[in-house]
């Protein structure tokens, strides 16, 4: 068939997309081709329906149909018994678009992002060997608690949803690497999150978060760390702008950042007893110091907490910190 655009000499992948196509029509299609293809592209098409002449290429691992009007995936998909890769963006899926039994499959990713779900779907949370799962840019009001089944998921994306809590649950996935939550309505992390070990990118920018939970700090591995535009980062720029440190922190600051030694007799007596008042940052990997009611703590993690709690001196406002990442050797990126 002239529409086919065969990418590869072996002939398995196999290219439809930009074609306008309103129906697939395979039957034409050779048995040794049905049999050797592994990857189907039928992207930026204009089917409405799953096409059931997929179903022919018995070794189908990779299938993107995005950037169609797909409404409901037919039970014929769950002919793919070797099916790893689905990605079917930017079409009119829900949560009632899957066959009953879609929970079964063997898939370890999927790409739903720009559908219609309000939920997620009952079978996703049935498949075990689920290691990526996008669901970024559809209507999505909460995650499910169930979402701790899925424990081999590896990246779960649910940015740009209506999501306004996190689930204690979802600390469960011990796997867990890359939690993107951003451009939600997301107004708490809550601290059991600093069970998930392995995560290295936290993304909740553009949330409604006012402060995050100190115990943020125990996630070692973390090394990206997203939280512009939440009101926290809102006042936190408010404080420098019009709120600048006194002469008193800003000479503390100086000696201890650049581990001048003194004499109690060299310096004011109000400046030695603020020095005194150093604490070691609750960081273990950190070697830096901060002290109560500094606003600029210095550490090797760029983090934010609300300090003050047991610590802070009775009738004194609490006030969010931030701990910023001043050394140039930091192996580790934060958007702000």
């Amino acid at each position: 068939m002239e529409l086919f655009a065969t990418v590869d000499q072996g002939g398995c992948i196999l290219d439809m997309s930009h074609l306008n196509l309103e129906s697939l029509n395979l039957d034409t299609v050779g048995d040794e081709r049905r049999r050797v293809t592994q990857q189907l592209y039928l992207y930026n098409n204009r089917l409405t329906v799953f096409p059931a002449s997929v179903c022919l290429f018995s070794k189908l691992e990779v299938l993107d149909i995005s950037n169609n009007g797909l409404t409901v995936l037919c039970e014929d998909i769950q002919r793919l018994s070797n099916l790893k890769t689905l990605i079917a963006k930017n079409n009119r899926l829900n949560e009632f678009s899957f066959p009953k039994e879609f929970g079964s499959m063997q898939i370890d990713t999927l790409n739903f992002s720009g559908n219609m779900f309000e939920e997620v779907p009952t079978q996703f949370l049935k498949l075990q060997r689920l290691k990526y799962l996008s669901l970024g840019g559809n209507r999505l009001k909460a995650i499910p608690a169930e979402i701790e089944n899925i424990t081999s998921l590896e990246m779960l994306y649910l940015g740009g949803n209506l999501i306004i809590s996190i689930p204690p649950e979802l600390a469960n996935l011990r796997g867990l690497r890359y939690l993107v939550l951003c451009d939600n309505r997301i107004q708490s992390v809550p601290p059991q999150l600093t069970r998930l070990y392995s995560l290295r990118c936290l993304s909740l920018h553009n949330n409604l978060l006012t402060y995050l939970p100190r115990e943020i700090l125990s996630l070692v591995h973390l090394q990206e760390l997203s939280l512009r535009g939440n009101p926290l980062v809102v006042r936190f720029i408010k404080d420098m702008t019009y709120d600048p440190p006194s002469l008193l922190e800003l000479a503390g600051r100086t000696i201890k950042s650049r581990n001048l030694h003194y004499h109690p007799n060299d310096l004011p007596g109000n400046l030695v007893q603020y020095l005194d008042l150093a604490s070691k940052c609750p960081n273990p990997k950190c070697t830096g110091k901060w002290r109560r009611g500094d606003r600029f703590r210095l550490h090797t993690y760029v983090l934010v907490f609300v300090s003050g709690s047991e610590e802070a001196r009775p009738g004194r406002k609490r006030r969010l910190g931030f701990v910023n990442n001043l050394r140039k050797n930091s192996n580790k990126t934060y958007s702000l």
